[in-house]
This record gives structure tokens, C-alpha cells and sequence, in this order.
């Protein structure tokens, strides 16, 4: 079944990462409990560190072995907002930061507000903040971001997100 690209315009983003597995009557609430409104969310990515072996007397090609994968940080960008939710978490993890350890979700949602895509991250932690450029001469949104390193994401199927339960606690 080929669908339709889902509009990119239209997500979420919550620090539970349970609320990607919703059932379809409870998704439709997302929009009242997320973390907040975004305007831009990037980092949903991942690298393999590759490292090249020759082999003596092999001289059609070089072996490819694994080394290492690592996660991007995602980035949250958004308007200045006065809910310090988000600010707090920064700020919990400058004073414990395995303590501060978070999992959570970005959630698109398809054109009837049903999640279509999700990415679970998991033990995120705010990494880094940074404030608005503010300048008097221009007519420009103050906007604020702030930057999540985790230890990994899953991706969440549309049409089984239902089938799943929530990732267990990890203790954190």
C-alpha cells in the first residue's frame, strides 16, 4: 500500500516516549499533553563509523568493518514560550546529570491528526540551550533551541504503532 508523503509541518514532541505506541482514540489527545509546539525538529539520524581493512593479496577491494555507531543530537527549535518545563529539565541535568536522563518521542502526524511516523529516543539528555538572537531593527520571531543527546532511537511504525506497549522504565 503506497501512501501519500506525510506533511512535515505537522508534529510533536513529547518526553514520553510511550505516547508513540498510543491507540488511535488516545492519540488524538497528543496535542493537549506534548512537551511542546515546535517550529523546526532535526537531528532524526544516525552514523556507523567505518573503518577500511585491506587484505595482503586482495587488490579488487578493501573490507569495510564496523567500529562504532553514534546518535545526532536532535535540535528543538521553537518561539520563546514562558512554560519553563523544558528549561527545567536543562537545568536538572547541570546539577545530576544521570539523574536527568529523559526518554521521549517525536510524533508526525498524517492529515486526520493520527500519528503516521514516530521516533523514540532514548536517555536523552538537554545538552545543550541556547537562547534568542534578539535585535532591535528587525521584525524577527525570538526563537530559543535546545539541543537532546541520547543513546539511541527507535522507529515507530505507523500502521503498528498500536500493536506495541510503551518501552519499559529503565530505572531512570
Amino acid at each position: 500500500m503506497n501512501e501519500d508523503p506525510l506533511p512535515k509541518y505537522r508534529f510533536l514532541v513529547t518526553l514520553d516516549p510511550g505516547d508513540a505506541y498510543l491507540p488511535s482514540a488516545q492519540a488524538l489527545l497528543l496535542p493537549l499533553v506534548a512537551s511542546g509546539a515546535f517550529q523546526e525538529v532535526t537531528g532524526l539520524g544516525a552514523q556507523l563509523e567505518v573503518t577500511a581493512h585491506p587484505e595482503g593479496g586482495r587488490n579488487d577491494s578493501v573490507h569495510q568493518l564496523p567500529v562504532r555507531h553514534t546518535w545526532n543530537r536532535i535540535t528543538l527549535k521553537r518561539g520563546v514560550v514562558r512554560d519553563p518545563g523544558l528549561w527545567s529539565w536543562y537545568r536538572a541535568g547541570l546539577a545530576d546529570s544521570l539523574g536527568a536522563r529523559r526518554d521521549g518521542a517525536v510524533i508526525v502526524l498524517r492529515p486526520d491528526g493520527m500519528p503516521g511516523a514516530a521516533w523514540a529516543f532514548h536517555g536523552g539528555l538537554a545538552a545543550k540551550w541556547t537562547g534568542p538572537d534578539l535585535h532591535a531593527e528587525q521584525n524577527a520571531i525570538a526563537v530559543e533551541s535546545l539541543e537532546i543527546a541520547h543513546e539511541g532511537l527507535t522507529r515507530v511504525a505507523h500502521d503498528t504503532a498500536a500493536d506495541f506497549p510503551p518501552r519499559p522504565d529503565r530505572g531512570r
